[in-house]
């Protein structure tokens, strides 16, 4: 059969593309379109010779793999030595021979069934490319631009894939706008099958605050504060406990900042919610007592095995210690570990005239 030089500018500037904005290694995408040709060539020409097509220097040939025999089989999978010694003089029985069977019109073929079947190759290797690369960011902080959100969640363009803060990672009352740039917990990754890798955001997580302070503080990236503890009511309150690995750095100034320049772009980012910094202590009463801060505390009794402390405060700064709602009594229970009953010196008075 007459060879046949193809060149499809369409297929090999979609390689080029691909390459490209993709980043799927050129290697991966070759092999992708020999293989949808291999199988383009026996549907259209119904055979079920063995073959392989060559992509080089932008051109397309299809070979029959023919194996040298003394007398012929199969037609389809075999050649006589006579005849192969015509392509290759060193042919001997047992080999294999290549013979170019490249169709006439195998252009307009590989222009069409070839690009259907490698999109989607390629849609599998970009799926698989973006679980690699996100599953590494799991637990991270990533920056995005708010697309659009509708009752399944806020969807965040990643720049190679898009992302979704589902309604109960949300912070409470909230409001994202298309095109806002954001930042985000990478709460999750996951392979969802027809519908690609599924990349769950969080806003809501104390690990956000964590990985946050984490990133801008430096004093956290040189190992020398270490955050120990976040408890968080997402959108009102935080509390953070902190730790210094160096007597002479102040952990709690460390976060904060000089009149709270360091603090001030995470509470920005978090939509302008509180955010107590405390130390953290391996003494359970004075990190009880850290995390009820601005309390005054009076006096605190623990009971080691329930990991329950009865704090005593005030009359007058009970609604200090408790917090609206309960909140700063909740965050230092959740910051600290333990069980927090507060009681004021009255309370304490009547149990003991009693």
């Amino acid at each position: 059969m007459k060879s046949e030089k193809i060149s499809s500018k369409e297929l090999f500037s979609a390689i080029d593309e691909l390459y490209q904005e993709k980043g799927i290694t050129k290697e991966y995408l070759i092999e992708s379109l020999k293989l949808a040709l291999e199988a383009a060539y026996k549907k259209n020409y119904d055979t079920n010779e063995t073959i392989v097509v060559d992509v080089k220097d932008d051109s397309i040939k299809v070979y029959a793999v023919k194996e040298v025999v003394k007398e012929i089989e199969d037609k389809n999978t075999q050649i006589t030595l006579e005849e192969a010694k015509k392509i290759t003089k060193r042919a001997k029985i047992g080999d294999t021979v290549n013979i170019e069977v490249t169709p006439k019109n195998f252009g307009r073929i590989a222009a069409a069934a070839g690009k259907q079947i490698m999109v989607q190759r390629f849609r599998e290797a970009e799926r698989d490319l973006v679980l690699t690369q996100y599953s590494d960011k799991v637990n991270q902080v990533v920056v995005g631009v708010v697309q659009r959100t509708d009752k399944f969640g806020t969807i965040v363009d990643l720049g190679r894939v898009e992302a979704i803060i589902p309604p109960k990672e949300q912070i409470k009352n909230e409001e994202l706008k298309t095109h806002q740039r954001i930042k985000a917990y990478v709460e999750s990754v996951t392979d969802s099958g027809k519908y690609g890798p599924q990349i769950v955001l969080s806003r809501k997580s104390p690990n956000f605050v964590k990985r946050l302070f984490e990133i801008e503080i430096p004093e956290i990236i040189d190992g020398i504060v270490e955050i120990k503890a976040v408890a968080r009511e997402a959108g009102s309150r935080s509390k953070v406990a902190v730790y210094s690995n160096d007597e002479n750095v102040d952990p709690v100034g460390s976060l904060v900042g000089k009149k709270g320049m360091r603090i001030q772009p995470i509470i920005d980012e978090l939509g302008g919610e509180r955010i107590d910094v405390v130390p953290y202590s391996d003494d359970a009463p004075s990190f009880i007592i850290n995390a009820l801060a601005p309390a005054p505390i009076l006096a605190i009794d623990i009971n080691d095995e329930e990991k329950q402390a009865t704090v005593v405060v005030p009359d007058e700064a009970l609604s200090y210690a408790i917090g609206a709602g309960g909140q700063n009594a909740r965050l230092a229970a959740i910051l600290t570990g333990w069980n927090i009953d507060i009681k004021t010196e009255t309370q304490i008075k009547e149990v003991v005239v009693e």
